[in-house]
């Protein structure tokens, strides 16, 4: 079963441990309590099938043509092309909906109309990735692949989400690309948003109550229902429903995005980290339960990797998606004139410079403006791509390295290999009478010293046939005829 899986070459990048490592190193000794050992037991089964599963799809693919493999292309296409334009008609929704709660703010529904961007937003954020999930099972990926796929969707379907709201926010609240009297000598909306700063933290404190309240009601109101009804029937219908699968990476996610709304209202609602702080905590202990009692593993197996990086680069998008409007806003739009700490200032920034000259000595100031300065930020950058440089050479170098290193590992293993076929063929024949010791051996600093070491030199002879003979003696014919015997033989170097 496990011989037929496909050998991956020992210095290529995706090297992994063969299977017969896993089966005799995998245990861990130090291991004493009875559920720690059931807990292993399941992590190596689990490690075995993936292994095998994932070797399987390998030679699969390996024996499609080049017409399967042009389908194959075609039909990753189109699902890709088909969530892609999902997510355009969801961020699409999210600017209508942005557009018309804020055009109709006069209106008796209002109350109602005003939920109606963050309802949004967070019906998009849920649908989206069940929507993702469907398509992608349809083509029959492997685990691993539909995986990374979803992440990829939902991480896209999330971080456009919140450009486009802070987009049509801005058109509606900044007339960004609106013609309005209004917005001539003020820089934003005053007719209708006096005090726009507060309206603005208004939307993002409800986008992140409408997270946690979708949340909440998730949890008791779908899930706890759902798993009641699969307990208590029975039947095709129940079965083919069951409980959830609880995904790690989606949770992860929907913790990313409510962190990128935090950034986002830093400047608008200084309480919002206060307030999301409260929210992880309620929603890690929500989470626990709803994988505990309402949730079941999935039946496909998939390799456990480390997404640490993947998570940071998401935090970091974030990080760029809250703080490029931010900077934008802060050094380039009007404070609001009726209310604010930035009232009697052209723009929130200018409150920088006044302080820096009224607190600060001369020596200070001086020191920041060159600070500030071309005859300094450019030494600086420079110095940051000399930095680069040399990061990315010893990286490099490094991976070469780490390339001979493994060669060296081959040809120690052949070298031991040439050594034992040199002692087979110095071993006197059973029999022969010659006495074996340490004068009857030649020693090996005696014979010429190959410059190939583990492999014989140009020119050189191979390795010698060895003579026929028996390898064991049985005089007293305690296995009966032993047929004609012969002498035990390494395999060779080349044969490796």
């Amino acid at each position: 079963m496990v011989k037929e899986l496909p050998q991956r070459l020992f210095l290529g990048q995706d090297y992994r441990s063969p299977v017969s490592v896993k089966v005799f190193s995998s245990w861990d000794f130090c291991i004493r309590g009875q559920e720690a050992a059931t807990i292993k037991k399941h992590e190596i089964s689990n490690e075995f099938k993936v292994e095998l599963e994932e070797g399987r799809r390998f030679l699969l693919m390996q024996q499609q043509t080049r017409t399967q493999r042009a389908c194959h292309l075609l039909t990753y296409l189109r699902v890709n092309v088909l969530i892609g334009l999902l997510v355009v008609g969801a961020i699409s929704t999210i600017f209508w909906a942005t557009k018309y709660s804020q055009d109709n703010k006069e209106e008796s529904l209002f109350v109602l109309l005003q939920y109606l961007p963050p309802g949004v937003i967070a019906l998009v954020n849920f649908v989206g990735p069940l929507l993702f999930v469907f398509l992608i099972q349809l083509e029959n990926y492997p685990p691993n692949t539909e995986v990374n796929l979803t992440l990829i969707w939902c991480v896209v379907l999330k971080l456009a989400s919140l450009g486009m709201f802070s987009f049509s926010l801005g058109q509606t609240v900044l007339c960004l690309g609106r013609n309005k009297t209004s917005c001539e000598s003020f820089g934003y909306n005053a007719c209708d948003y006096q005090c726009w700063e507060n309206a603005v933290g208004e939307e993002l404190y409800k986008l992140s109550i409408f997270n946690f309240l979708l949340t909440v009601a998730f949890a008791f109101f779908v899930s706890l229902p759902r798993r009641l009804l699969v307990e208590r029937f029975s039947g095709s219908f129940w079965v083919w429903l069951d409980r959830e699968e609880f995904l790690v990476p989606k949770n992860v996610l929907d913790i990313v995005a409510g962190q990128t709304i935090t950034w986002m209202g830093l400047f608008y609602c200084p309480l919002l980290p206060l307030l999301n702080s409260v929210f992880i905590f309620l929603t890690f202990y929500i989470k626990k339960y709803t994988l505990m009692r309402n949730s079941k593993a999935s039946p496909r197996r998939f390799r456990a990797s480390s997404s640490t990086f993947f998570f940071q680069l998401v935090l970091i998008l974030g990080l760029l998606l809250a703080v490029v409007p931010l900077g934008y806003v802060v050094s380039s739009i009007h404070s609001s004139w009726d209310c604010g700490l930035f009232a009697n200032y052209a723009a929130p920034w200018q409150v920088v410079p006044e302080l820096m000259a009224l607190r600060l000595p001369p020596s200070g100031q001086r020191a920041l403006r060159y600070l500030g300065s071309h005859a300094f930020s450019f030494p600086v950058l420079i110095l940051l791509s000399l930095v680069l440089t040399v990061c990315v050479s010893q990286s490099q170098a490094n991976a070469k390295a780490i390339q001979r290193i493994r060669k060296q590992l081959v040809w120690q293993v052949q070298e031991k290999w040439h050594l034992v076929e040199d002692l087979s063929r110095l071993l006197p024949e059973p029999g022969s009478g010659v006495s074996v010791g340490p004068e009857a051996l030649p020693s090996r600093a005696s014979r010429p010293r190959s410059f190939c070491p583990g492999f014989p030199c140009p020119g050189s002879p191979g390795p010698r046939t060895p003579r026929p003979g028996p390898c064991l003696e049985d005089p007293a014919g305690l296995f009966g005829d032993p047929g004609p015997a012969r002498r035990f033989r390494l395999p060779s170097g080349s044969e490796l």
